[in-house]
């Protein structure tokens, strides 16, 4: 089987070896003729000159099997009439499970608090995990497997998403309890998708159904939190803290409120990232299926866009 490798020259070093290697009967290629391709490997950022990339002429491709786990930039493109399917990478979840259980635990136990300025500041002694109630927004592979560990951690976890579809192990609130879900969450991790429905999502009307002092942390997409309501919600009090990995521009502008702002911790999209060795065994599975004519692994949903 032939496949294009439609990503960014600097992620071939990494992708070839990993995909063969995988797939050892795998032609593997970054040119050629595209009626000629049985599928395309793609990462955003291909091509490298800016513009959409052009999937009508690949005729032949039974699949285009995206690198990354969010497709909100690829699913719109109107050339794309190939089977599109999302990854799904066992090193991306647990690098994700990290991230948010070490800044989850951090504004539990009040790590910040803790200037070393020669004061002793012992007044104050955390909850334990069971006193204190986390919300996950989002109820996918990854806000599934944060829920599960941050139960596993004693935390009081509250999922939701649109469908309210069971997570085991997991109390999950349907679309229509957001308000509810927000109520409860003194510290909320949002891990959805960005889609029409979530965009937006966290306005000042929402940001203020959560507790007092809250701690928000987004891993998710950064089109989910009105910019300026956050900042207001801070800067009033209502919040207490805001730890952000993901923004509407990328890289974050320098002169960008979020970087001065006391009450916002930045960190450069770096809460998950897709392993070569481990996604390599997602890619080859569904290189194989598509060539047998079986069912895709998480194929997306045009409609809901994910």
């Amino acid at each position: 089987m032939r496949a294009f490798f439609a990503a960014r020259s600097a992620m071939w070093s990494d992708w070839a070896p990993a995909l063969t290697a995988a797939c050892p009967e795998l032609d593997l290629a970054r040119e050629g003729d595209p009626a000629s391709f049985d599928a395309v490997i793609h990462a955003p950022g291909y091509p490298e000159d800016g513009t959409a990339m052009d999937f009508r002429p690949f005729t032949r491709a039974r699949l285009v099997q995206s690198l990354w786990a969010g497709v909100e930039r690829i699913a719109p493109n109107p050339t794309l009439t190939q089977p599109l399917c999302r990854m799904v990478d066992p090193g991306l979840a647990q690098g994700m499970v990290e991230y948010c259980a070490g800044w989850v635990l951090r504004a539990h136990l009040g790590m910040d608090r803790y200037a070393q300025d020669g004061i002793w500041r012992n007044d104050t002694v955390p909850p334990l995990a069971a006193e204190r109630s986390v919300v996950v927004l989002g109820m996918g592979e990854l806000g599934a497997a944060v829920g599960r560990a941050l139960a596993a951690l004693g935390f009081r976890v509250t999922g939701w998403s649109a469908s309210g579809r069971p997570v085991e192990g997991l109390e999950v609130l349907p679309g229509s309890r957001l308000d509810e879900a927000l109520a409860r969450a003194e510290i909320l991790v949002t891990l959805l998708p960005d889609t029409p429905d979530t965009r937006d999502l966290l306005d000042a009307e929402r940001l203020a159904r959560l507790p007092r002092g809250a701690v928000l942390i987004n891993p998710g997409r950064g089109t989910l939190v009105v910019e300026e309501a956050l900042i207001a919600a801070l800067d009033a009090g209502r919040l207490g803290h805001a730890v952000l990995d993901v923004f509407r521009t990328e890289p974050l502008p320098a002169g960008h409120p979020f970087w001065r702002h006391p009450g916002i911790t930045v960190t450069p999209h770096i809460a998950a990232e897709t392993r070569p060795t481990t996604a390599a065994r997602l890619v080859a599975e569904n290189l194989r299926r598509a060539m047998d004519g079986r069912p895709l692994l998480y194929q997306v949903d045009r409609n809901r866009g994910y």
